[in-house]
């Protein structure tokens, strides 16, 4: 029987309804999802003996069936000594041996037939051969002989489990597939597929699953081998082209061409609060001269904490507004959004233009009084949350749009504020830096600009690890730089994402410190749940001095600006992402004096000691975007899985990221000069039915 690529998969024989579901939740709906589903690792089970050819030392595959089981040592559930007796036809024995194995003691029992794959050592205490944790498979009665072969004799697939469907089941249901596997077109450009001299891609996927006898183990497990770099470069391919596609139809929509006056240039320095930086004064030059032309701009500023990207974006408003604009400032945090409204609003005053905040807090009142001045055009710039992307918020005359931290805001949230305009242009800006590959598919559909270098007379801030039982010293050295007269924050970090424990143990902590520790120090507290004015408060407080410690949570994380402020305490650092100790370590260093940064941690893992050791070790953003990227991975780099971040199927943007170059130059070359108008209409039909669902390329074509 043969199948269609689009046939959902809980028809295929051996899915039903609850593996469907198991299989649905991994984004895996149709045959062709699943064929996509590529093993991660392969392991060579060639080398199939019978126990009476073993040799001590050698890598095996044996086909057995189980003698006798028990669970030697503790009784306790899943601890103690699992051990096994196999034999196969050759009637010699083989020991098997789990540690903390109570887990198999219903799986492996007498009469069972598995395939084991492991280490053959010599026991010499029993003077038998044995197998310590070895890979095991249930072979089933009801395998068939071709089935059965699947797991054992070859160079195996190993996927990742999907809920309770095992390496296993998947292998089984890929065979499947793959033996009824329908025709398979090709939809790469043949000019491609023969440049580059790809292997067709029925052969690739069928060879990605079960590779040749002859395939080369060491290339398979780097993701190398010609079928897989094939895969790689198609799923680059098509997302690259999807997002040259998107650029190009920005380019050609009507957009606001605006006029960079002698005026303009005048009022852009009248809201320099300070000398810009080369830096500065170079991306204000990409930015205004993408504003000059008629088509809307989709910029992303790239720039470390404390570079002065906010004080650009300013400068890109005002231009927006002397050619008679609104412009919008959209920030992930009502305190953020805050900190840019106190910022932000003596500097567009002095040009007669007065900003205003909304965010969740504001009363019904005010939302509606705020609303209705912006409809009219009276306020020309509203600064704040989500809430302003809620429908009943409507601009007059929306011209510029920021977006601070844009990993916090899905794809369709930018679009949906820029619908409030008519095709505005659009600055994206991020502090926390994205190494190239994953810029050049998050944000592939922007063009980038990056200040890469900091405002003189600041100095390095100095990192130190603190082991949690050593905190004393801390607070002693807390005390001393206040005695000197400066200022500090302390920081608790967000306990399994619950913002109320992290609120009561900052509260407990600011207790602490305020009657015990510091009794004769002004100390502060910041979290989530006070009011606006109680955290316009507190941080005016702490800004003008009458606060020498600031206890809060994660939300002073970006756009606070005290440059007194020369400590940085991070309790339980263990629990926060690098790229946000990154973002809390830039919350000093903002004046002239030496500033510290001091890393307070429970217990440390190996993954934690690498974080830890990295900040202490570093303070370059892109270094630390790095390192924190291949510690967590693209998905969850930012903290949490947002929809600009395509799921890859076999591509890995750390690992692929020289096949990802070639897929772009590819790519572009493609959309921008292709064979034919026939070919570029099959790849855009192509992108728009196929990878729309699949990577969320809105809009291509």
């Amino acid at each position: 029987m043969t199948l269609s690529l689009n046939q959902p998969l809980e028809y295929l024989k051996g899915v039903g309804p609850g593996r469907a579901a198991m299989l649905h939740a991994k984004g895996l709906m149709t045959i062709e999802d699943l064929l996509s589903y590529a093993p991660f690792r392969y392991e060579d089970r060639s080398n199939m003996k019978s126990i009476a050819q073993l040799a001590p030392g050698e890598m095996a595959t044996v086909v057995v069936e189980v003698r006798s089981a028990n669970l030697a040592g503790f009784r306790r559930k899943n601890l103690g000594l699992f051990e096994a007796q196999f034999t196969d036809a050759s009637r010699a024995v083989l020991l098997g041996k789990w540690f903390h194995g109570g887990y198999l003691a219903d799986r492996i029992v007498p009469g069972r037939k598995l395939a084991l794959f492991g280490k053959v050592e010599f026991d010499s205490y029993r003077g038998e051969l044995q197998m310590l944790h070895p890979e095991f498979e249930m072979l089933s009665g009801d395998d068939d002989e071709g089935e059965a072969a699947l797991h054992v004799g070859r160079i195996v697939p190993i996927y990742e489990a999907a809920a309770k469907i095992n390496t296993k089941i998947l292998r089984t249901l890929m065979y499947r597939i793959i033996s009824a596997m329908p025709p398979i077109e090709d939809h790469l450009p043949e000019v491609l597929v023969r440049r580059l001299r790809l292997p067709d891609r029925a052969t690739a996927l069928r060879e990605t699953h079960f590779p040749a006898p002859d395939a080369d183990l060491r290339m398979l497990n780097s993701f190398r081998s010609p079928v897989q770099f094939r895969l790689i470069l198609e799923e680059f391919f098509w997302l690259e082209c999807g997002l040259a596609l998107k650029r190009g139809k920005a380019r050609m929509m009507p957009g606001i061409a605006f006029q960079i006056t002698d005026r303009v240039r005048e009022q852009v320095k009248a809201i320099l609060p300070f000398k810009p930086t080369n830096a500065q004064k170079r991306v204000l030059k990409e930015i205004s001269d993408d504003m000059k032309l008629p088509s809307p701009m989709n910029r992303l500023l790239q720039g470390d904490v404390g570079s002065g990207k906010t004080i650009v974006a300013a400068e890109a408003c005002v231009i927006a507004l002397e050619n008679g604009y609104q412009c919008a400032i959209l920030a992930p945090t009502e305190i953020l959004a805050t900190q840019h409204y106190l910022s932000l609003k003596p500097l567009f005053t002095k040009l007669g233009y007065v900003p205003a905040l909304l965010t969740g807090s504001n009363t019904a009142r005010e939302k509606l009084q705020i609303k209705k001045l912006l409809a009219q055009g009276l306020v020309k710039i509203a600064i704040g949350t989500h809430a302003l992307l809620e429908k009943d918020v409507e601009f007059d005359r929306l011209g510029f749009i920021v977006i601070d931290e844009q990993h916090r805001f899905g794809v369709m949230q930018r679009f949906e504020l820029a619908q409030k305009g008519v095709t505005p242009d659009v600055l994206v800006m991020t502090a926390t830096p994205i190494p190239r590959s994953l810029a050049m598919t998050i944000y592939g559909d922007l063009d980038v600009s990056a200040i890469d270098e900091m405002p003189p007379g600041r100095k390095k801030i100095i990192t130190k690890h603190v082991p949690n039982d050593q905190v004393e010293l801390v607070y002693s050295f807390l005390q001393r730089q206040v005695e000197a007269g400066r200022q500090a924050y302390v920081v608790y970090p967000v306990i399994e994402e619950s913002e109320t424990q992290a609120m009561k143990a900052a509260q407990q902590m600011h207790a602490h410190l305020s009657k015990e520790v510091f009794p004769n120090i002004p100390v502060g507290l910041l979290h989530g749940r006070l009011t606006s004015a109680e955290k316009e408060s507190a941080m005016d407080d702490f800004k003008h001095g009458r606060i020498k410690i600031l206890v809060s949570t994660t939300v002073i994380e970006v756009g606070v600006d005290v440059p007194n402020a020369t400590v940085m305490v991070v309790e339980q650092a263990e629990r926060f992402g690098l790229a946000q100790l990154h973002q809390l370590r830039g919350r000093v260093g903002r004046g002239a004096d030496q500033s510290y940064c001091v890393l307070v941690t429970e217990k440390l893992n190996d993954t934690g000691k690498e974080r830890i050791r990295t900040l202490v070790d570093t303070t370059d953003g892109f270094l630390i975007a790095e390192m924190d990227l291949k510690l967590r991975g693209p998905g969850e780099f930012f903290g949490t899985k947002q929809s600009g971040i395509p799921a890859l199927r076999i591509a890995n943007i750390l690992r692929d990221e020289d096949i990802l170059v070639l897929a772009r130059r590819e790519a572009n070359e493609f959309v921008n000069d292709p064979p034919s108008k026939e070919d570029l209409a099959k790849a855009v039909t192509y992108i728009r039915d196929h990878w729309q669902r699949s990577y969320g390329l809105v809009q291509v074509g």
